[in-house]
């Protein structure tokens, strides 16, 4: 009998069922594995220095999350200003060396006039000199009037009265030459720009400035600054008004220290004028500026929130008045219940128990809803 063999991947004809599709691969082969084989230990392992190596989350994998470490804050840049430019004292002289001067010219001026002939008989008999058949204005004449005159402009033109609680930055050709702090009769260069700073104790009530709440609502802050001028220079040469530098300054630190809530307690603003005080003080100290203190007289909400931040309030206060008076009540049906039983008046199993419960909470609700306010 003759045997036909057909090979696998070519059957016999057409067969009832689904074909088994051709092999890729012809010699392909299937071993099975021993799972113990899988998870056998090693009996000698192999020590491998391994870095820590940790990769982002992406989306759809099971992959450890990159522990990143907390980046420190840059620090805030502080405004430089020329080191050298310090308040120093100016040199000036008492005003009676002006008087003196101006004096001096004035009756040098006179001299020459009579020197040239040209004082009136009358001031010469007046002043008892002897007769002059007079000169006339020649070269000499006028250098003396020069002389004399140059210095009773300098003489007269350099008093000054200084004030308490004010002074003069004094400034040459744009360079500054000192600080005049003293009071009375002074005498200074006439060729000195002065300019006048108020350096006494000083107080700023500010028009409403936009600030924020720990939770980022928008308010309206009325503050007050006490500050002075502690280094006239810079006060004055290393900014351009150092009175609107201060404001800018306000209205930067309001926007980075929160501020608290209308109706708030009394600790947490407190801690925030401290906050305020200090960043308003650090960056108004580069300029010569010394502030005490930076206290908020008057917060309110800002127009645009302020309605639905009322509502919300009430509400609030609402829900407080209502667990407040809920707490009163179950306070007041506890001990009245336990009063009964603990004294025997009455004798109530627990369907009873519950049914009075009820009762006198509806009662208490009920005459608390009356008199309530």
């Amino acid at each position: 009998m003759s045997t036909t063999t057909s090979h696998p991947s070519e059957p016999d004809g057409p067969a009832e069922g689904p074909v088994r599709p051709a092999r890729l691969i012809q010699n392909e082969a299937t071993t099975e594995i021993p799972v113990h084989l899988l998870f056998r230990d090693d009996p000698d392992p192999a020590t491998v220095a391994l870095r820590p190596a940790v990769v982002s989350r992406r989306q759809g994998t099971g992959e450890q999350p990159r522990l990143r470490r907390a980046a420190g804050a840059a620090p805030r840049p502080v405004p430089q200003v020329d080191p050298d430019l310090v308040e120093r004292p100016a040199r000036v002289l008492p005003g009676a060396v002006g008087v003196l001067a101006g004096a001096c010219g004035a009756a040098g001026c006179a001299a020459t006039s009579w020197w040239a002939g040209l004082l009136p008989p009358l001031v010469v008999e007046a002043l008892r000199l002897p007769a002059q058949t007079g000169a006339g204005l020649g070269p000499a004449q006028w250098a003396a009037y020069a002389g004399a005159g140059a210095l009773a402009l300098f003489g007269f033109g350099g008093l000054a009265r200084g004030r308490s609680g004010r002074a003069w930055v004094l400034d040459l050709f744009g360079r500054y030459r000192g600080t005049v702090r003293r009071s009375g009769l002074l005498w200074v260069n006439p060729l000195l720009l002065r300019r006048r700073v108020d350096v006494r104790l000083r107080h700023w009530r500010s028009e409403p400035l936009p600030a924020a709440d720990a939770s980022g609502v928008a308010l309206r802050v009325v503050v007050q600054v006490v500050w002075r001028v502690r280094d006239t220079a810079r006060a004055v040469l290393a900014v351009e008004d150092h009175e609107s530098y201060l404001r800018e300054c306000v209205e930067a630190a309001l926007t980075r220290v929160p501020v608290e809530t209308p109706g708030g307690g009394k600790g947490p603003g407190d801690a925030g004028a401290e906050a305020l005080t200090r960043l308003v003080a650090s960056d108004a100290a580069p300029v010569g500026l010394e502030v005490f203190s930076v206290q908020p007289l008057r917060v309110e909400y800002a127009p645009e929130v302020a309605a639905a931040m009322h509502r919300r309030r009430i509400a609030a206060l609402d829900a407080r008045h209502r667990a407040s008076m809920l707490t009163s009540v179950v306070d007041s049906v506890e001990d009245t219940v336990t009063r009964l039983t603990m004294r025997g008046l009455v004798e109530l199993d627990d369907y009873e128990r519950k049914a009075l419960v009820k009762d006198l909470t509806v009662a208490f609700c009920a005459g608390r809803g009356e008199t309530g306010p």
